[in-house]
């Protein structure tokens, strides 16, 4: 007689979200080896209950595939988010005010130490030209690095400059630039990765050990929240691998990592070759699988790549100086079935990569187009015509843009395009791939509250401000797959559904994604995550004992 396999865990619940359709069935989910070993009704629950060496009851609380966010970068995220954060402040005289009082706290002798911030809406500038006279009378002589919320471009002080050596007359290996005024002086802008890395190479560093500290914290924050997984696009920390074995000594990983370092413009064939060595490095809950390619910049500062200019006639270049070394990078590594992710957010960047993809020979490798903010509709058609899959992410909509367009994005943009903002149900609807994320820590990563605002266009808890084109909505199951099912197809792989065989990664929640209002959910209790079969959160104590838990950061 055969001995019955045994049993690492069973979840009992009344609310299960079971296989490819999300059907609400009551019963149990079975794990073993890290796999969903079954998935059965009530009543057959004590012959596994029996075999199993933990069982959890979560009585009415819901079991969800286990969310996964598709663009994080919780790494480099740690470098831009230091010092004081700026987000949701949208005045200048405010932004002032809030910059003397952090600096006021920071006992320290003027342009002895420095000064970081982080989340700097450009909105604050209005029309005028970006530039460092935030600072004057306020943070005169001091050392200050702030990063634009966009991450890609940063506002930084004469001191830090002069420090750095900066000119404005630096060739760099991208489009991007050092921001200078009428007479060709410097005046404090650092526009994309490139020419913020003129002043980052000279900016004092954590201690490695702070580093992994920051690293082990905010992935447990991630799992807290109900995260299982996510996808990290960048190798921007040289030591990044170190980071993560370092991290993996200590214990687990909270989360499972997917790592897609980036190839950026001026990268040779050698870098290339280098980045296909890399693919399938691993530990135990990180790999390194695909690539992360950047077309173009952001609409916020001009670096985009439109078919036409913006309202300050700026955002008509891609990010690299030939666009045809982007292609060509992404057919090296379509040759060697690795799947790429490529940053496009003006529409002329999304066209030319849609057109990539669908040049290329069909071999199974997927490839998806990232952020696609504002496309028309010829664009979205090359999108689907070239089977491409995309990630967009609903809070850079919801607490980024407004309805009245009386932000910086829109602003740029002009109200037509602006009204083709984050098209994610068309897009839907055409038949396109749509996963979704954070882009963290561009955005707070909370999956409940970006699931809440892709249904609301809004953010989560805010029904008094205006929903920014509400017709590109998405239905709770489009949102929910966004995180599950959709975000597995955009890597090209299978997953995202409770089912026999799945990956045993589950989030358990209070309420049901599906039935309750965003707002509610935006809030809604994480009760358990499980990556691999392994329960890495358990909140039942916690809630049992009345104890709030963190939730979303509002607008």
């Amino acid at each position: 007689m055969t001995t019955p396999e045994p049993i690492d865990l069973i979840i009992l619940s009344s609310r299960i979200l079971h296989g490819e359709s999300l059907k609400e069935t009551a019963g149990f989910v079975a794990v073993s080896d890290g796999r969903i070993a079954h998935v059965g009704p009530t009543e057959a629950a004590d012959e596994w209950i029996a075999r199993a060496e933990q069982v959890i009851d979560v009585g009415d609380a819901t079991v969800c595939p286990g969310l996964i966010d598709a663009h994080i970068h919780p790494i480099l995220g740690a470098e831009i988010a230091r010092g004081l954060d700026l987000s949701g402040i949208t005045e200048f005289n405010a932004v002032r005010a809030a910059l003397a009082g952090h600096a006021a706290s920071t006992a320290h002798a003027v342009g002895s130490e420095w000064l970081f911030a982080w989340g700097l809406d450009p909105v604050i500038f209005g029309d005028n030209e970006f530039n460092n006279s935030l600072f004057d009378g306020i943070l005169d002589g001091e050392l200050v690095f702030i990063t634009l919320f966009d991450g890609h471009a940063a506002l930084v002080s004469d001191a830090a400059l002069k420090v750095a050596g900066v000119t404005g007359a630096e060739v760099l290996p991208s489009t991007g630039y050092v921001g200078v005024d009428q007479q060709g002086k410097p005046n404090g802008m650092l526009y994309e990765m490139a020419a913020q890395d003129l002043v980052r190479s000279i900016l004092p560093q954590p201690s490695f050990e702070q580093r992994v500290d920051e690293l082990e914290k905010l992935l447990r924050s991630m799992a807290e929240s109900g995260l299982v997984a996510g996808q990290m696009l960048d190798f921007g920390a040289p030591d990044t691998l170190e980071v993560l074995e370092a991290l993996e000594l200590r214990g687990e990983l909270a989360i499972r990592l997917r790592i897609s370092p980036w190839v950026m413009p001026g990268a040779t064939e050698e870098d290339l070759w280098a980045m296909l060595a890399m693919q399938g490095r691993h530990g135990r809950r990180w790999h390194v699988h695909g690539i992360k390619l950047m077309m173009d910049g952001t609409i916020d500062n001009g670096t985009a790549w439109l078919f036409e200019p913006d309202t300050h006639g700026e955002s008509l270049h891609p990010l690299w100086h030939d666009p045809e070394a982007l292609a060509d990078a992404m057919t090296f590594f379509h040759e060697h079935r690795i799947p790429t992710t490529t940053h496009a957010i003006g529409d002329k960047a999304v066209s030319f990569v849609a057109r990539t993809i669908g040049s290329l020979p069909k071999n199974g490798t997927v490839h998806r187009i990232e952020h696609i903010e504002s496309i028309p509709d010829s664009v979205l058609a090359e999108i689907v015509s070239a089977g491409a899959a995309t990630s967009l992410q609903p809070t850079h909509c919801a607490l980024y843009s407004r309805a009245d367009h009386s932000d910086n994005w829109s602003h740029r943009l002009g109200t037509e395009r602006a009204n083709h903002a984050w098209r994610t149900r068309d897009l839907r609807d055409a038949g396109a791939v749509v996963a979704l994320g954070s882009d963290w820590p561009i955005a707070p990563f909370d999956p409940r509250a970006i699931i809440a605002s892709a249904q609301t266009r809004r953010p989560a808890g805010r029904p008094d401000v205006e929903p920014v084109q509400p017709q590109q909505a998405l239905s709770a199951r489009a949102a929910i797959e966004g995180y599950t099912s959709q975000y597995w197809q955009s890597v090209g792989e299978e997953g995202g559904i409770v089912e026999r065989g799945s990956r045993a990664d589950l989030t358990v929640v209070r309420h049901n994604p599906l039935t309750t209002a965003p707002d509610e959910f935006a809030q809604t209790p994480v009760i358990l995550t499980v990556v691999d079969g392994e329960v890495v959160v358990d909140n039942r104590p916690v809630l049992a004992a009345g104890v709030a838990q963190g939730s979303f950061r509002p607008a």
